[in-house]
């Protein structure tokens, strides 16, 4: 019990930290005109159709209707929503008699309209430039690595013990571990540089935004403050320095009585908390105002900041023995909270922005939310360990987390790095080797060597998949590069492709929440219709209407305003 409450504590201490952070610097990251904010652009668009009552909510409510029956669609089972494959490419013999052999990994895009919006909304130029981490993961580093390690490597994994030995499937298993186990890693190497790369291009606006803070500050203890339009009125610094420190305080009583470290480590583990919450909220936002909050990667920053975390605590003195894996991740699991908080308090306040919202009852009415939201997962986390072990017991495994059920790769992940690091073993190699490659982006001139790693962290399917929207969105342009269109036909056709986009994502996501709540009562969509291999050109047909339709009513639409 006392575990559940420790996790409850967690949340809620970064969750308000995240909020505190948004409030500091919103001014400077909402209102920079470098940071498309597609899914705040597209909320915006959602709610200001709903209220207009014009045309353009045709458009809003079709795709939504078309993004819902493609995901119900997919998880029925009726096409394949992703194909991948492995193409061995032969065996190349040496001198020493010793022959090298491997392949390469092929897959399509995830059939989805979500992704497809978003890349959509982003673009050609951002979208290519993740999609190229991808093609750097998948088509060097891992055929690379997967030839250097050889067949008796995916000989011996546990999971090609019951396949045909060379079979793609066994190649693929290989490959997947290779990606997951080395490539990850490295791309969480480039992240810690690309971190403080974008940290670097953003110290102009962040001390500006620190400037602002401490002067209005300096207003509420003089007990002077001028007028501040309300659309621009955040929470008073004061209370906002008072959570900062309420949080610090919470964090020393986790780390200290909960976790059982020294005084020193509690201190220490508290002052790094605020630190590095604060610099990867920042990031957090700067991400999700690029490629938005569904392509935020949470789990990368979270990475980066339980290594950080791990070498200064195991610096003044803990180990394995002391609480210092504990302490490690509960750190690491604050600093996610706030920076999760933190992409979509921004997320949230850009489509305030653009509606002309209040920030302060914005940012009150998310640390309700919150405080609220940590102490009913308290309740969830109950529901779903307790319910697994039930089934545990009934179909002879053993349940609760970090079962088949609610295996938690992330969570593990993070576990293992924790403690290889606490533990005095660590592929640091990997790590090094990420930085060092992310020197290099940025040495050629790379503006946004995060999203290469970004792209190089995800699923392939995913990236390829928001590409893929990304190259609609460049067609588009083209048609309206060559028509010629005057100004308000090009605002025209911008508003209803994003219209369009936002549609689609909003359609998956609500029928993805309904699909979830069957899943909780294991109630599964593909058990309901009896199609044991669906095809995954159906999905590619999908796609290729979804585009042109992508193209073409925005153009009808501008078309129809000519004189």
């Amino acid at each position: 019990m006392g575990s559940y409450l420790t996790a409850s504590l967690i949340l809620v201490t970064g969750g308000i930290l995240g909020v505190l952070f948004v409030a500091l610097l919103r001014r400077v990251m909402v209102e920079d005109k470098e940071l498309p904010f597609p899914e705040s652009v597209a909320a915006a668009e959602i709610h200001k159709t709903g209220q207009s009552g014009s045309g353009g909510s045709v458009y809003l409510f079709s795709a939504m209707i078309v993004g819902a029956l493609v995901k119900i669609a997919g998880d029925l089972r009726l096409f394949a929503t992703e194909w991948m494959t492995f193409f061995k490419s032969g065996t190349a013999s040496f001198a020493n008699g010793k022959a090298l052999e491997g392949g390469f990994l092929a897959g399509g895009p995830t059939i989805s309209p979500a992704y497809l919006g978003v890349g959509y909304i982003i673009g050609p130029r951002l979208s290519a430039l993740n999609f190229s981490g991808s093609v750097m993961a998948w088509g060097l580093m891992v055929p690379m690595l997967l030839t250097m390690l050889g067949s008796s490597f995916v000989h011996s994994l546990p999971q090609n013990a019951a396949l045909p030995v060379d079979s793609p499937d066994a190649w693929m298993n290989a490959a997947t571990v290779v990606w997951k186990e080395i490539v990850r890693i490295i791309a969480i190497g480039g992240m810690l540089v690309a971190a403080c790369f974008t940290l670097y291009r953003m110290r102009s606006s962040l001390g500006t935004g620190l400037k602002r803070s401490v002067k209005d500050l300096k207003r509420a203890t003089q007990g002077t403050s001028n007028s501040v339009e309300r659309t621009e009125k955040d929470l008073n610094s004061s209370w906002i320095l008072i959570g900062i420190c309420v949080a610090a305080v919470l964090t020393f009583i986790i780390t200290y009585f909960i976790f059982s470290t020294s005084i020193l480590v509690a201190i220490v583990a508290s002052t790094i908390m605020i630190v590095l919450a604060f610099f990867f909220a920042a990031v957090s936002g700067y991400l999700v105002g690029i490629i938005g909050s569904s392509n935020n990667p949470i789990s990368g920053l979270t990475l980066t900041a339980l290594v950080v975390t791990a070498l200064i605590l195991v610096a003044c003195g803990v180990n394995s023995t002391n609480g210092g894996v504990a302490a490690v991740l509960g750190i690491a699991a604050i600093v996610c909270v706030a920076a999760a908080v933190g992409g979509e308090m921004f997320q949230d306040l850009k489509a305030g922005h653009i509606l002309g919202g209040t920030p302060w009852k914005m940012q009150i009415g998310d640390i309700i939310g919150v405080v609220i939201a940590g102490f009913v997962m308290f309740g969830v986390l109950i529901v779903l360990n307790q319910g697994d072990i039930n089934m545990g017991i009934q179909q002879g495994y053993e349940g609760g987390f970090g079962s088949k059920n609610l295996s938690a790769p992330q969570a593990g992940l993070m576990a293992t790095l924790s403690q290889g690091i606490v533990g005095g073993q660590m592929a640091w190699a990997l790590i090094i080797a990420g930085m060092i490659l992310g020197v290099s982006f940025i040495l050629m001139g790379i503006t946004s060597p995060m999203l290469i790693f970004v792209g190089m962290y995800l699923p392939f399917n995913t990236v390829f998949a928001i590409f893929v929207g990304g190259l609609i969105k460049g067609v588009l342009d083209l048609y309206v590069a060559r028509r010629k269109y005057n100004e308000g036909q090009r605002a025209t056709v911008e508003n209803t492709g994003v219209l369009l986009a936002s549609g689609m994502i909003a359609g998956e996501a609500l029928m993805g929440l309904v699909v979830a709540i069957f899943a909780m009562f294991n109630i599964f969509f593909a058990d309901l219709l009896p199609f044991a291999h669906p095809m995954y050109s159906v999905g590619l047909l999908i796609v290729l209407v979804i585009g042109y339709f992508f193209v073409r009513i925005p153009l009808k639409k501008a078309d129809s305003m000519k004189k």
